[in-house]
């Protein structure tokens, strides 16, 4: 206790020597606390969403790519699959499939084309209004809302994703149908719409005056198997109403229409494994189980950190070297204290018990001021990062 009482008589008389130590042992331990929980969180998140989804079925390709596009709604896959493959898998009675197509984004945020089975298997309640069931409407996450200020019944505007693709297909102006509760992951940055409304903003399906009413000069030709032919030049409806849904429509094969994943829930154990077993084979698709591709993922960050904990334990050492040399440094400076607590009748046993109170006391408060920055840091990263 008598140690304690002059350890911190001494802190309180030195108050900017001891701010500069705390401080110095501070930032040292910073950013390696501020990594280990930035790690810790995103390694939490990513595991959590793909422990909940069991499969995912898509085409060919980077596993990697597929994965982080259906459950984070990032990045693009390198090709669809079809609407035959969802319902093969439903045919196949192993599984109920949820299809995604998500191509385009509105604002800047994805736009994702879906069914109603995913609100429920996600557990999403719905903030206001009603989920997108009309062509034309949307249902926007929590975070999309608070950050563009949409409420239900405004308007939002889809993205073209090259002004030189003509292919594209116009802008879509989307009813804001519902706003979503904050789940605190990734379908809180997305925007959510039947897979109909999808394909049209995907250029696949689109809404025009009927034939009859068209221009002479657009009008290709008339009679025969394909019926009447319009150019290209016809202008397309931008948003869809009351009056003109009936005129929109999509060209081709339904079967054929195309989707960016599948999410497949299978009844149980047997019917997973039989699921794996017919896909194992097929040329055209290919199925994965989530969380072993995230495990696969954070694998190689794990690799990588390795390198920055070794540079870590390095700057760790300097900094404790430097650290005692400054408390060497100290002790040097402080010898007529010392002298003073010896003629006083301590001994030194007692005097090194005071610094080593003293110095104890600065490395805690150093380090915890380094914790509490990395927590604030973990909080403002999984604010506003869009991956945590």
């Amino acid at each position: 206790m008598r140690a304690w009482l002059l350890a911190r008589r001494s802190i309180a008389h030195a108050r900017v020597r001891s701010a500069v130590l705390v401080l110095a042992v501070a930032l040292t331990a910073l950013l390696p606390f501020a990594v280990e929980g930035l790690l810790g969180s995103v390694s939490g998140s990513l595991t959590a969403r793909a422990d909940a989804t069991p499969l995912l079925l898509g085409a060919p390709g980077s596993r990697f790519d597929l994965v982080l596009h259906a459950l984070y709604f990032r990045g693009q896959v390198d090709a669809p699959l079809t609407m035959r493959v969802v319902g093969d898998v439903r045919a196949s009675g192993l599984a109920a499939p949820i299809p995604i197509h998500s191509r385009a984004t509105a604002r800047g945020w994805p736009v994702v084309g879906t069914t109603p089975d995913y609100f429920r298997f996600r557990g999403l309640d719905l903030a206001e209004g009603d989920l997108p069931f009309l062509l034309g409407e949307c249902c926007v996450g929590a975070e999309v809302a608070a950050t563009l200020g949409l409420r239900v019944g405004d308007k939002l505007l889809t993205d073209r994703r090259s002004v030189y693709a003509i292919d594209d297909g116009y802008p879509l102006r989307m009813r804001v149908a519902g706003v979503l509760a904050p789940r605190s992951s990734a379908d809180d940055r997305a925007v959510f719409v039947s897979l109909p409304t999808a394909w049209v903003v995907d250029g696949i399906g689109h809404g025009h005056a009927p034939a009859a009413e068209q221009p002479e000069e657009n009008v290709l030709a008339t009679g025969g198997s394909k019926g009447t032919v319009l150019d290209r030049g016809i202008v397309e409806f931008q948003e869809v109403t009351d009056a003109n849904r009936g005129e929109f429509h999509f060209h081709g094969d339904a079967d054929e229409l195309p989707v960016t994943a599948i999410l497949a829930l299978p009844d149980d154990a047997k019917a997973r494994t039989l699921l794996r077993g017919r896909y194992r084979v097929d040329p055209d698709a290919r199925l994965l189980v989530p969380r072993e591709v995230v495990d696969e993922i954070l694998g190689f960050v794990l690799r990588l950190k390795t390198f920055f904990d070794a540079n870590v334990l390095l700057v760790g050492v300097a900094t404790l070297l430097l650290l005692g040399l400054i408390i060497a440094l100290q002790i040097q400076a402080r010898s007529r204290e010392i002298e003073t607590l010896q003629k006083l009748g301590a001994s030194r046993s007692a005097v090194a018990r005071v610094f080593a109170v003293e110095f104890g006391v600065t490395l805690a408060l150093g380090l915890a001021l380094a914790l509490g920055l990395a927590m604030i840091g973990v909080l403002f990263a999984r604010e506003y990062l869009p991956w945590l």
